[in-house]
């Protein structure tokens, strides 16, 4: 029996090997939704690295989409560059890579959506490319809700998770952000000023990713007066971030994916596959605890590695050395510590 290629040892990369080119695809399939029905969605994916190796998907949050890193068909920096291409663990000459864009992301499907249907969707993408196993499924924050799905739902499918900041259900202090950022957009679109809410809703985000102690060391300094009203150091930084996602993100797909946070929910012990759990100390969405009750409840399938990091949420994609570090040791079983 020839070896599954999805699962094969990884090449290794020689001195001055171009990065493998990538390519892009969609493909049309009827999904079974669990709280939607059947409906005919488009899976857009992109598929980087070296041809015939084993497949490595990579998730990220809500706002992530199917170009992880840069390549030379599409040079444009991806959400997770500096996580993804050469000299790191998913170097692209050893591993193929594949990432799609969330079902709802495009902003037409204007119905409840469950992780579980994303899982689904993975499956149905595997399907379509003929890839019968991942070497593995990496996902980050969304993504690890994503991936623990996958491992429930389809654990034939993927041979181990690697779940970054991300656990079987959303803490309700989460969900109760979630759903303030929700109610922004509503009153947005009531004032029908949809970007305007869009826009407050991303600020509120972005003060449940990152930690106190990180807007104490880069906003420290007095408010000023401008036009008779106080601004505060950190309403320039809030008001770009606001403004950067409202230029990319339909308000039905922020709506529908923030919800789809919600909507998550697993029993630990029924997954099969071997997890490798990743928390952070000071991540307000999902707290360490939650991280601990995870790797309790999959009874021995899974291990705990804790970062510390002033970043909270979104330190996987500020601690990018640290989290390649604990891919190597997962992936490549180099035992490098984190």
């Amino acid at each position: 029996m020839q070896p599954d290629p999805a699962i094969a040892a990884p090449a290794t990369p020689s001195p001055g090997v171009a990065v493998p080119c990538a390519r892009r695809g969609e493909a049309a399939v009827d999904l079974p939704m669990r709280h939607a029905g059947t409906r005919r969605v488009v899976l857009r994916y992109e598929l980087q690295g070296v041809e015939d190796g084993p497949v490595v998907f990579v998730a990220g949050g809500i706002s992530a989409h199917r170009h992880v890193a840069a390549s030379d068909a599409f040079p444009e920096p991806g959400w997770a560059n500096a996580l993804a291409g050469p000299e790191r663990t998913l170097d692209p000459r050893r591993y193929r890579l594949l990432a799609f864009d969330y079902v709802g992301a495009d902003g037409r499907l204007d119905a409840p959506i469950d992780t579980a249907d994303q899982a689904d969707a993975v499956a149905a993408l595997l399907d379509v490319l003929g890839i019968g196993r991942l070497q593995a499924f990496v996902g980050y924050s969304y993504g690890a809700m994503v991936g623990l799905q996958l491992a429930l739902r389809h654990p034939p499918r993927l041979h181990r998770l690697v779940a970054v900041s991300g656990a079987h259900r959303p803490h309700p202090y989460a969900s109760a952000w979630r759903a303030l950022q929700r109610r922004a957009v509503a009153l947005g679109q009531l004032q029908c000023a949809d970007a305007q809410g869009l826009a407050l809703a991303r600020q509120f985000a972005m003060l449940s990713y990152r930690t106190p102690e990180e807007f104490g060391e880069r906003f420290d300094v007095a408010p000023q007066i401008l036009n008779g009203r106080v601004r505060c150091a950190a309403e320039d930084y809030l008001d770009v971030a606001g403004t950067r996602y409202v230029a990319r993100t339909p308000v039905d797909a922020f709506l529908r994916l923030s919800e789809s946070i919600d909507l998550h929910r697993i029993d630990p012990s029924q997954v099969q596959v071997p997890v490798t759990v990743v928390a952070v100390e000071g991540d307000r969405l999902v707290p360490l605890s939650d991280s601990v009750a995870l790797v309790e409840g999959l009874a021995g399938r899974g291990q705990l590695r804790v970062l510390r990091s002033p970043y909270g949420h979104d330190a996987f994609l500020k601690e990018t050395d640290r989290i390649d570090l604990i891919l190597a040791a997962v992936l490549r079983g180099t035992g490098a510590p984190a």
